[in-house]
């Protein structure tokens, strides 16, 4: 099953596989990066067609590895960057979204996100996303770590033009299910979930270590990823609304992530973690790493 994004003022709504990539500490040579690339060329393969990258990540060497990964293929993706809330004013986001072009070798993206709430006011970021837009330099845009406050105002200002607000989200961070995922139900604006699996997170370790999700895994015959990543996009109301975009390098990871995609929690699993891991009861803090 997969998630929706919902009409703009200018592209069609679009069906995409409910998890797709992350690239979050690609180009830092932590791994060798001809396994970078061949990680998300085999995603790709595999159904995982969106990729997210910023011009944060490794001050542009993520997107450098993007751009050779899908060099050749690249009406395949559905791209995703992010530009610097210090980059984000009314001429400097055209330029910095032109330098993420180049680096990742494309004469467009499909999403430009505002990576974070700066000081730069909103009005020019839209501008300069209006205008990119206009160019065909991107297909449609939102932002991301935006909380409800940040993303009403910005949304009085782009109305339905708002694809997505990407957000850290996972099992052991449920602060978005209290007042921001229901706000962007209702105003039809897809939630991409950021660490999925809690990487870079303190509870990562808690999570893949937890007793009860072992147990979990261990009856469904999966990982506990795997089931981190289900419940993530586990469909609401017989609809899934949240895309993941977990990073992987490692074959088998990106197997198994792919294989996620088949994976359906049912209500009695869906009970038992929510009975370990609650959902809020009151509006907590948005979560950032």
């Amino acid at each position: 099953m997969d998630v929706t994004l919902n009409a703009t003022t200018t592209e069609p709504a679009i069906s995409l596989p409910a998890i797709g990539q992350g690239t979050w500490y690609m180009g830092e040579n932590l791994s060798p990066r001809a396994d970078e690339v061949r990680a998300l060329q085999q995603g790709v393969d595999l159904g995982l067609t969106l990729i997210d990258t910023a011009e944060m990540y490794a001050d542009g060497e993520a997107e450098k590895v993007v751009g050779e990964a899908l060099r050749g293929r690249r009406e395949q993706a559905f791209l995703v960057s992010k530009v610097y809330p210090w980059n984000a004013g009314r001429r400097s986001a055209i330029k910095a979204c032109e330098d993420s072009l180049r680096r990742l070798d494309t004469d467009y993206l499909d999403m430009y996100l505002l990576h974070w709430p700066g000081s730069i006011p909103l009005e020019e970021t839209l501008a300069a996303f209006e205008q990119l837009r206009n160019e065909g330099k991107i297909k449609r845009f939102g932002v991301s770590n935006f909380d409800i406050d940040e993303l009403q105002q910005w949304h009085q200002l782009s109305g339905e033009d708002t694809a997505v607000n990407q957000v850290l989200y996972h099992l052991g961070s449920r602060g978005i299910e209290h007042s921001l995922l229901p706000w962007q139900r209702q105003q039809q604006i897809t939630t991409m979930a950021y660490c999925p699996l809690a990487q870079g997170g303190r509870l990562r370790h808690e999570l893949m270590s937890h007793p009860k999700l072992m147990d979990l895994a261990e009856e469904l015959n999966i990982s506990v990823p795997q089931l981190l990543l289900a419940w993530v996009i586990r469909p609401v109301e017989g609809k899934r609304e949240v895309l993941a975009i977990p990073k992987a390098v490692q074959t088998q990871h990106v197997i198994d992530n792919a294989a996620a995609l088949a994976i359906n929690l049912n209500e009695e699993v869906l009970a038992q973690l929510d009975n370990v891991f609650p959902a809020p009861n009151r509006k907590t803090p948005l979560d950032i790493v």
